[in-house]
């Protein structure tokens, strides 16, 4: 296990490289993801992911990047982290760090689509007050392997009713949906009608009328 002076180190390195890629106008342009970082160099998503792809795995030194507030190393910090060594009691720390849309994404990406207490996840967090983890959750769930169809259903059909209106709720929903239906077409087909009418469910439903012909 690396020491803070290590990481510390290892962190100025990367940092240093992330910087030359820096894009002003992108970072401005960032504001529609939601809340600020206290840093941000506005370096393209697929850049980070580059660079961090180059480090190997490190759970320790991926949380020391995850807890910095700086968009590019809390995005890294997901790309290094270790899957297999996140548990029920690392969630409060992960999802501390899911400020904006964008680190949901990424987080469901890079990591949250790979762990094996996804169910836990997305059943502890369909409970959230904040729709950023829902939406994170869901993502994650739609690419997990070890997601329940149940967990599935329970923990959307209680984000739809507590988002009612909210594109992220139902961006993340439909996503789940699209996943579940690939293995139990009718039972999304019947989770889409048991949907309290809402903005959210509605956006549901419309999405979810072609998506269901391809499948």
């Amino acid at each position: 296990m690396a020491d803070n002076a290590s990481n510390t180190s290892r962190m100025l390195a990367l940092l240093a490289e992330l910087r030359r890629e820096m894009n002003g106008v992108a970072a401005d342009a960032m504001r529609s993801y939601g809340g600020q970082y206290g840093v941000n160099y506005g370096v393209a998503a697929h850049t980070i992911r580059e660079k961090a792809s180059a480090i190997p795995h490190d759970h320790e030194f991926a949380e020391y990047l995850y807890k910095q507030d700086v968009r590019e190393l809390r995005i890294a910090g997901l790309w290094i982290a270790e899957p297999e060594r996140v548990t029920v009691d690392d969630l409060p720390f992960w999802v501390a760090g899911i400020i904006n849309s964008e680190v949901a994404e990424q987080a469901a990406l890079a990591l949250f689509s790979h762990v094996e207490c996804i169910n836990e996840m997305l059943s502890e967090w369909s409970h959230s007050t904040n729709v950023l983890p829902c939406y994170a959750a869901m993502l994650a769930a739609a690419r997990n392997e070890h997601t329940d169809p149940d967990t599935a259903f329970g923990s959307l059909f209680r984000i739809v009713r507590n988002f009612p209106d909210n594109r992220l709720a139902g961006q993340g929903a439909v996503a789940l949906l699209v996943s579940v239906a690939a293995s139990d077409r009718d039972g999304v087909a019947r989770m889409i009608e048991s949907l309290p009418d809402s903005p959210t469910a509605a956006y549901v439903r419309d999405e979810m009328s072609w998506r269901l012909e391809t499948i």
